[in-house]
């Protein structure tokens, strides 16, 4: 009988090292407020993340007009242009 107290008295005693050993070493409160911080930052600078993407697409919107016009001006099927419908007639 005493021997079984002894034996689960240990094991507790090596469960709880363990334990403090896993707490020390990984935190979950202070990796919890790290997670909590890196959330708020990101809410707070989501405007600006927000008005560089939507400078990004107007550039690429900006090239992607630039090149359908470069091609249209070079294309010979294109009839509504003034110059080769006034010719074709």
């Amino acid at each position: 009988m005493q021997q079984t107290i002894q034996m689960n008295l240990k094991r507790m005693k090596n469960f709880i090292g363990f334990a403090k050993s896993y707490l020390i070493r990984k935190n979950p409160v202070k990796a919890f407020i790290n997670e909590m911080i890196a959330t708020i930052k990101d809410m707070l600078s989501i405007n600006k993340k927000r008005k560089l993407a939507k400078y990004r697409l107007n550039y690429q919107m900006y090239k992607l007009n630039q090149m359908e016009k470069l091609i249209a001006a070079n294309n010979e099927h294109v009839f509504l242009r003034g110059n080769k419908f006034n010719e074709m007639r």
